[in-house]
């Protein structure tokens, strides 16, 4: 496993790259069509799970000093709500987006110090228990990526597709 300049991040990396690993094994075999099923005009499609995933990771990018900007960010920016109006990126586009910001966040997280991860970053969020520092902002995202990736393995089972697959790939190394 590679190692993080800050030990504050030994969680996050394993974190990151099993995420990575869950978010491709997740959407194996889902069809395009099917991505952007609703499930009784209530739920938000997978395309939509899969958009807000990539904002999170551009999001953490941002924070660590990555310049890269999300190419859909205007239908995913912030969890904005799905819009039924809206012609959405296809599913492939948005693994494209996937395999190349992931790599350069992974590489970000690996650099980052502990002064950076202690810097200030205000979400408005306003709760004692929680300092508000791009640390504890990266612990954010991590944990919207795993519920995302929860959200769409039940989707898969919704629409009848078979359970994710655990088939890691040691050799993706982001």
């Amino acid at each position: 496993m590679d190692t993080p300049k800050s030990s504050k991040l030994e969680i996050i990396i394993p974190a990151f790259r099993g995420h990575s690993q869950n978010f491709l094994m997740v959407l194996d075999g889902i069809s395009e069509k099917d991505a952007l099923k609703r499930i009784e005009g209530r739920t938000n499609h997978i395309i939509w799970m899969v958009g807000n995933f990539l904002d999170m990771r551009y999001a953490m990018g941002s924070v660590l000093g990555l310049n890269e900007e999300f190419e859909f960010k205007d239908f995913f920016f912030q969890g904005k709500a799905l819009d039924e109006n809206l012609e959405y990126p296809s599913l492939q586009q948005l693994k494209d987006s996937f395999h190349k910001i992931s790599p350069l966040v992974y590489q970000k997280l690996l650099e980052a110090s502990d002064d950076d991860l202690a810097k200030d970053f205000p979400m408005g969020m306003n709760i004692e228990f929680f300092p508000e520092t791009v640390l504890n902002f990266v612990g954010m995202c991590i944990g919207r990526e795993d519920y995302l990736c929860g959200q769409i393995g039940l989707m898969r089972r919704i629409l009848n597709y078979e359970g994710m697959k655990y088939d890691f790939d040691e050799s993706m190394k982001y």
